[in-house]
């Protein structure tokens, strides 16, 4: 196989907005990633798992390239008419100072065949390499496991096709999603797909209600001339909010919001709501937050209640919510997206950011594979969404406390 990461660009906008600030905010934090297939049918065979420890190996060899360093620093920068930068972009110079000396570990990895699935894979080390490590190693298993699994060739042909029909009704109009993105690389059929999407979709002729905005993998948003999407993942408020036992894990949300708006003050500005319950989060995003953030994004729970409830909350704050913006990211497809613009697009700002739908659609189920963080400075750490049975912890009991802690929070609204 030919080499599946070839860039240290090749990853999600989110883990360089994360990477930032944690370099600068809390850098000798130390976390673990654990990888699990959720997929109770799938295998990985031992010549698959050999392949995916080299490709990652060969990842390990990487190194920014002063023009990616370039890119990076001028993301979100003002340029005037002639292209000179009258205003810097949100990425700074000291992190890709820092970059240009960083490089992955596989060190800092431990891939063995002793899960269920065939494959296990931990990453252990400082925050700022271990979350560098979580989109490209997915994507790597996603890519080894459909070539050896199925007829790569035949996937590819289906994959186009069902592209090209895709494309034709988002050209005529049954289609309407209003601004959306391609979220799909951790769980891409492989990089030539993804490439080939996003290269069709920017220069399809999309009907009047639709823009494709652009990307989420920052090295086809580079290589396309398009806008890296995203902002925060639930890394972010599980690490903050819990990998500090000083502080109560209920109230997460405060700490990251806090961390987030020192780092970047109105710049760069989605908030996520799920990673404890959007109800807890509603706790804590208060005037000032909701005025700082853009948006906040839906990654689970029934989308139309929650986007009720956010714009109900932005009402009840003096906010027009015609000035914000909701940002749908869990499991979509352009029908899901299109009901939802069309529900909610008079009342509030609506935006899409699809993955797999796009970047993984052949006549073979997907997999659904994820890499969460699992422990932080030595204390578990969980997620506990909006839809029971989307986290991840090695400990029910830690599960069971932060439970009670996110009740406590949400029934004391006062403190």
């Amino acid at each position: 196989m030919n080499t599946i990461i070839s860039s240290l660009l090749e990853t999600d906008l989110y883990k360089f907005s994360m990477g930032q600030a944690i370099y600068h905010q809390f850098p000798d934090y130390k976390t673990t990633w654990t990888f699990k297939c959720r997929n109770t049918d799938v295998k990985f065979t031992s010549e698959m798992v050999a392949e995916i420890k080299h490709q990652i190996q060969e990842y390990c060899k990487l190194r920014f390239q002063e023009d990616e360093l370039t890119y990076l620093k001028n993301i979100g920068a003002i340029k005037d008419k002639s292209g000179k930068v009258i205003k810097k972009g949100w990425i700074s110079e000291t992190y890709t100072d820092f970059l240009r000396l960083w490089s992955p570990r596989y060190e800092d990895f431990e891939i063995k065949t002793d899960a269920p699935c065939g494959l296990s894979i931990e990453a252990k080390g400082t925050w700022l390499n271990t979350s560098m490590y979580e989109i490209p190693t997915l994507a790597i298993v996603n890519e080894v496991y459909f070539k050896y699994a199925y007829n790569y060739e035949e996937l590819k042909k289906q994959f186009s096709q069902k592209l090209k029909g895709k494309i034709s009704l988002l050209e005529n109009g049954t289609y309407e999603l209003g601004a959306f993105s391609e979220f799909g690389l951790r769980r891409r059929l492989s990089s030539e797909c993804q490439e080939m999407a996003v290269q069709q979709l920017k220069k399809a002729k999309l009907s009047a209600g639709t823009i494709f905005v652009g990307t989420s993998n920052v090295y086809l948003a580079k290589k396309y001339e398009l806008k890296p999407t995203g902002t925060m993942a639930h890394e972010w408020i599980m690490c903050i909010g819990q990998g500090n036992r000083a502080i109560n894990p209920a109230y997460s949300n405060l700490y990251s919001l806090r961390a987030w708006v020192n780092e970047y003050k109105v710049q760069n500005g989605t908030a996520l709501t799920d990673t404890i319950t959007t109800d807890c989060f509603l706790r804590d995003f208060d005037e000032e937050f909701a005025t700082l953030f853009s948006g906040v994004r839906h990654d689970s729970g029934d989308p139309y209640q929650w986007g009720e409830k956010i714009i109900d909350h932005y009402k009840r704050l003096g906010i027009d919510p015609k000035t914000k913006t909701l940002l749908f990211s869990d499991s979509l497809n352009f029908e899901k997206a299109t009901q939802l613009n069309r529900y909610f697009k008079d009342r509030i700002k609506v935006a899409f950011g699809i993955g797999t739908y796009i970047t993984n659609d052949t006549d073979k189920t997907p997999l659904n594979i994820v890499m969460k963080v699992t422990n932080c400075n030595g204390s578990d750490v969980a997620k506990v969404s909006d839809t029971p049975g989307k986290g991840m912890c090695k400990n029910p009991e830690y599960v069971e406390y932060l439970q009670r802690a996110i009740q406590w929070r949400i029934n004391h609204p006062e403190i």
